[in-house]
């Protein structure tokens, strides 16, 4: 039966710390719909354990507007097939191995909905990475090989009501008026949403967030 548990960070940080998870760093993923929190989880856990741990989000690595702009990508922004896969497998294998001094990883600026190059340093000093993302668990393409590569993978889900409403302040957030904001979030959102949560069972733990 799949594990569920609430949000609570010192538990959720005493089960990185747990003995027997692995043997060196430790990589986890969290993974869930837009708007659910993975990325709150993700950053309250690395404040939580300090210098221990350094969060590294998939964000980073959205094709550039400079890419979708013109296509039709750019009307699904945020969709499994407008995120550069190779380039985060890269990244993830060179945080596993662990023999370079440091790791520079790409971040995503919101506001600015851009991705920003070697813009997170994780020394090889840090034993736990957090990477958060939508596609964690998908099965398509190279996508299959990111699970390979974690430890763990968490499934953060929140109630619906609350995560549209997330979505929605997001959007408008970033420069989108209520209608235009409510309706990327009703639809290309919500597509995406409909697929993760396929790959909910395939998840390690399921945390409870509200």
């Amino acid at each position: 039966m799949q594990a569920t548990t609430s949000g609570d960070i010192a538990e959720l940080s005493r089960r990185l710390l747990r003995p027997g998870l692995s043997v060196g760093r430790r990589i986890i993923g969290l993974t869930g719909p837009p708007g659910a929190g993975k990325t709150t989880v993700a950053e309250l856990l690395g404040q939580h354990l300090g210098d221990q741990a350094a969060v590294v989000p998939m964000d980073g690595f959205h094709l550039a507007n400079a890419i979708i702009d013109g296509t039709p990508l750019r009307e699904r922004k945020g969709a499994i097939d407008t995120f550069d896969v190779g380039g985060y497998l890269s990244l993830l294998e060179r945080l596993r191995r662990n023999d370079e001094d440091i790791v520079y990883a790409p971040a995503y600026r919101r506001g600015l909905e851009e991705p920003i190059s070697a813009s997170i340093a994780v020394p090889n000093s840090v034993e736990i990475v957090l990477t958060e993302g939508n596609y964690l668990l998908a099965k398509e393409g190279r996508w299959s090989k990111v699970r390979d590569c974690l430890d763990e993978v968490w499934f953060v889900e929140t109630p619906q009501e609350t995560r549209m409403d997330r979505l929605i302040q997001r959007h408008i957030a970033s420069g989108m008026d209520a209608a235009a904001a409510e309706a990327w979030a009703h639809g290309p959102d919500e597509a995406n949403a409909r697929y993760i949560a396929a790959t909910k069972p395939c998840a390690d733990l399921v945390i409870q967030w509200a």
